[in-house]
């Protein structure tokens, strides 16, 4: 049974960048310039999905969902940053530092298991390709998206909800740039043990399992190609899950460093810079490695930068 909120403060201290006031003004520049860069790169992927037929198939349709999780995710993060650097004090009160988490958590699980089932597509596409119609259906697709939204969602809702039953007495400052599970649970003068348990859990399954799963599947995706004769067409079936690949190595790095290690041993300035890494350069950077690496995706751009020419 939850203990009733016992909390003593009403708002945190985002350290930030505060202890860097050299580079106030080049990172404020970096993080606007990024911020813009996500949030247009990936309105294009969800404006060329939505308006193409050309790319109306699962694959797409999972970027899609993927494009959106990174909105979610960088408008959860950078906005407060930028706030943070252009002020002497960067407070967020209790009830907007738990908001922030949650959505955080929701987008990045959820980036998680998008990630394994957009390797599951690919496993089906090159491997089972005759059945590839029937076994990735519309109905399927739907299901499986209403699915990682909805339970990621909970996923959220749990830790966010476990985080309120915390007592916090002081100190207010969280070492971090947004509101995170590790500077909180040092932050808590109450006992953190479910929380600690909770998160090993999250962490074995999106971390553990989820990973162990997409490996799965790039191993039979990898030992399907080189059973190929052709070079063109082990050449074609690996372009088809190369930016995939990309994304889920540095996706997945980012998360282990951050993620995989106990409360105990976080530090602030790995976590920083590991932060930045999942939460702001991978969805500035995924339009960009699916849009470049992508045939379709090109087409689809040059045909609506076409009409829109004319």
């Amino acid at each position: 049974m939850f203990r009733p909120n016992q909390t003593v403060l009403t708002e945190f201290v985002l350290q930030g960048f505060s202890e860097h006031p050299s580079l106030r003004l080049f990172l404020t520049g970096c993080f606007l310039s990024l911020y813009i860069m996500a949030l247009m790169g990936n309105i294009v992927i969800i404006a060329l999905v939505t308006s193409s037929t050309g790319l109306h198939s699962p694959m797409y349709f999972f970027l899609c969902n993927l494009a959106s999780m990174d909105i979610i995710c960088t408008s959860s993060v950078l906005p407060k940053v930028l706030v943070g650097l252009l002020s002497e004090e960067n407070t967020i009160s209790f009830k907007g530092c738990m908001a922030q988490l949650f959505f955080l958590l929701w987008s990045g699980s959820s980036e998680v298991l998008l990630l394994t089932v957009m390797a599951y597509d690919r496993y089906v596409a090159i491997c089972a390709p005759l059945h590839y119609s029937s076994r990735m259906s519309q109905q399927l697709c739907g299901a499986l998206a209403i699915g990682v939204w909805s339970l990621c969602a909970v996923n959220a809702s749990v830790h966010t909800g476990l985080m309120t039953q915390l007592s916090f007495c002081g100190p207010k400052v969280i070492t971090h740039f947004f509101c995170e599970i590790p500077p909180l649970l040092l932050l808590s003068c109450s006992s953190t043990y479910v929380n600690s348990i909770m998160t090993l859990v999250a962490d074995a399954f999106y971390g553990g399992i989820n990973f162990a799963l997409t490996l799965l599947s790039y191993g039979c995706i990898i030992a399907s190609i080189l059973r190929m004769r052709s070079a063109e067409g082990k050449k074609k079936a690996f372009s088809t899950c190369s930016s995939h690949l990309i994304v889920v190595a540095m996706y997945y790095s980012s998360v282990f460093i951050t993620y995989i290690s106990p409360a105990s041993s976080y530090s602030p300035e790995r976590n920083k810079i590991t932060s930045v890494l999942y939460s702001v350069l991978m969805p500035t950077l995924n339009p960009l490695i699916y849009t470049l690496r992508n045939k379709d995706v090109k087409l689809a751009l040059s045909r609506i930068l076409a009409s829109f020419l004319h």
